[in-house]
């Protein structure tokens, strides 16, 4: 199997960037949403980590000499248009799937240490969050 060039890491970091800055936004309106308990907690706990993830693929778009996408990714209104909680954060949890799909599909490709080892790291964060919010939406 081959490293994915400068190019094809460029893509494929600004298109976590739209999708984590998604799921930031809707872990902070779903926390909103919940009011006082342990769902807000639960919710703004996936939310800082969404915002880890955002700022550490910024820095390696960045070192890669890229410029890091602004957008949000179209996941945040498919999920905002899911009214009812508890459907949404079952949403949330397979576009956290979809996240942990497409770095165990690039994760052999990178050739930067310290890029995969970031990206392992958002591999395991991100498969720690679907099982905390996997009864969630039950």
């Amino acid at each position: 199997m081959e490293y994915a060039d400068k190019g094809e890491l460029t893509v494929f970091l600004n298109e976590l960037i739209e999708a984590e800055r998604a799921g930031a936004r809707v872990t902070l309106e779903s926390a909103r949403n919940a009011g006082p308990g342990p769902l807000a907690e639960l919710m703004r706990s996936v939310q800082r980590d969404e915002a880890r993830w955002c700022a550490m693929l910024v820095r390696h778009v960045k070192a890669l000499g890229e410029s890091p996408s602004a957008e949000t990714g179209a996941f945040y209104g498919k999920a905002m248009a899911v009214v009812d909680l508890r459907e949404r954060i079952a949403y949330l949890n397979r576009g956290q799937g979809w996240v942990v799909r497409k770095l165990q599909e690039m994760l052999p490709r990178v050739s930067s240490d310290a890029l995969r080892a970031d990206l392992s790291e958002m591999l395991r964060s991100h498969e720690v969050n679907i099982e905390l919010l996997n009864g969630v939406g039950k």
